[in-house]
């Protein structure tokens, strides 16, 4: 008698096939989330895109409807502002930013390395006080600081908005300088005490190279805030401390609003900004995540 044998089907184990159940649904849920980030990325950039095609654009390309996603580019609006005066408003913005940024930087290092490494007594105290200045709104700091500036006979100066963009920045970054130095190990520090160095010396060359990430970070921050800030510059300037922002609501004028000009204009005023991001990038993320992982 004659048995034939039949070959038993092959079946994937249960367990083996809940791990690739699982891996599949992963791979989904991943591919999900990345096709979700990259839809809202691009909502987010969508509107500086149209910023920078409309700046190469013509007034009537610009103001069409339907919008013209095609036209031919043009450097056209970029020379208007140049020859509107724009450079002076620049320059302004440069020496507001640039001076206050290095100020502050000067007056939050020594600030925060004390109240980090050498805290005073009532620390606490002294950081709340810092904090508490921006919770003040500007709007009701603006006529006794008018009055002021009128008085000294500073009113249109860029040095006035220097020592405003100063006292604005300043606590920002006392609080920031004061979490990166935190993430110094006491350890150095005793060490160079052991080697004889002084406070001046372990302050330049020894916690300075270790916090440079925060320290970047920190000056781009107050770069940023300097640079757009507009409420002191409208209402303290006239014709010669006017800075960038101020210059961009004058270009929307009674006799209509030039689209493509405005928008030449806004991407003059955020070229220094981004360059000054790009630059740093390194230093910025490095400065950011300082202190993030234990």
């Amino acid at each position: 008698m004659t048995t034939t044998l039949t070959p038993r089907p092959t079946s994937v184990p249960p367990a083996r096939s809940a791990v690739r159940a699982r891996e599949q649904r992963r791979r989904f849920n991943g591919s999900l989330l990345t096709a979700l980030t990259w839809v809202i990325g691009f909502a987010f950039f969508a509107p500086v895109l149209w910023l920078v095609m409309t700046a190469f654009k013509q007034e009537a390309d610009a103001a069409s409807n339907p919008p013209r996603f095609f036209f031919e580019p043009t450097l056209d609006q970029f020379r208007h502002v140049l020859e509107s005066g724009a450079g002076s408003y620049f320059g302004n913005s440069l020496i507001a930013t640039g001076v206050s940024t290095l100020l502050v930087i000067i007056l939050a290092v020594p600030a925060s390395y004390t109240l980090s490494i050498r805290p005073v007594k009532k620390t606490q105290d002294v950081l709340f006080f810092f904090i508490s200045t921006k919770m003040l709104p500007v709007v009701a700091v603006i006529m006794p600081i008018y009055v002021i500036a009128g008085q000294l006979k500073v009113l249109d100066n860029i040095w006035t908005l220097v020592v405003l963009y100063t006292a604005m920045n300043l606590p920002i970054a006392v609080w920031m300088m004061r979490s990166f130095f935190q993430e110094v190990p006491a350890e150095v520090l005793e060490a160079a005490s052991m080697d004889g160095a002084g406070l001046l010396t372990t302050l330049r060359t020894v916690l300075m190279p270790m916090v440079a990430p925060g320290l970047a970070a920190t000056a781009l921050i107050c770069v940023i805030f300097a640079w757009n800030e507009f409420f002191f510059a409208l209402n303290l300037t006239a014709a010669k401390a006017a800075t960038t922002p101020v210059f961009l609501v004058s270009q929307m004028t009674s006799e209509g609003l030039f689209l493509a000009k405005l928008s030449a204009a806004s991407v003059l005023a955020s070229l220094p900004v981004v360059i000054a991001g790009w630059m740093a990038q390194k230093q910025l993320v490095r400065g950011l995540s300082m202190g993030a992982v234990k």
